[in-house]
């Protein structure tokens, strides 16, 4: 298997970092559903810890997905029988994506730091909050951090969709292309 994308298909570093997002994407999300209905206290407290690390290293892996793709340009696009609106839809969704993979780490953060407390650091260390607590302030951007989480959830699930489409309807190489099974069939 190769490290770097071919003009077919994804490389190695690549299909990681892909697929560990999406794992801690989902790892981020059932944390968040789940501490909802933990008991108040230490249980809790774990909880958020466990969500926060997650969103931390959602934007960890993002930012090095963003380097490695400028270091190593993704494969064109399939031609496929959308033409090139379904091309300009995909690549629209790709961008939304990562700005979405961006924006809601940062706005946990600052709710984190609006609340007046540290950033914990996957428990090895925090980092000071900046600002005095604010907790209006804290509540609306918590508002803002979960409607952009649900819009994420919403558009990853289009972005599914479509790959499943592109295999399963289109019969072409989108999906296998992040796939390394079905990359070594295509």
């Amino acid at each position: 298997m190769r490290i770097r994308n071919s003009s077919r298909s994804y490389g190695t570093v690549a299909m990681a970092l892909h697929w560990a997002v999406v794992f801690l994407v989902l790892g981020a999300a059932l944390s968040a559903l789940i501490g909802d209905y933990l008991p108040h206290g230490a249980i809790r407290e774990a909880g958020l810890v466990t969500h926060i690390s997650f969103g931390v290293a959602i934007l960890v892996f993002v930012v090095a997905r963003l380097f490695w793709r400028l270091a190593d340009p993704p494969p064109a696009a399939v031609n496929s029988r959308l033409g090139p609106w379904g091309e300009l839809a995909g690549r629209i969704a790709h961008y939304a994506i990562y700005a979405l993979l961006i924006a809601i780490p940062v706005a946990g953060i600052m709710v984190q730091f609006a609340r007046g407390e540290s950033l914990p650091v996957f428990g090895l260390f925090d980092v000071a909050t900046p600002w005095a607590a604010d907790r209006a302030f804290a509540h609306d951007v918590k508002e803002v951090h979960e409607a952009l989480a649900n819009g994420l959830i919403g558009l990853l699930s289009l972005h599914a969709a479509a790959a499943l489409v592109h295999h399963y309807v289109f019969h072409d190489r989108t999906l296998s292309r992040m796939l390394p099974r079905l990359q070594a069939r295509a």
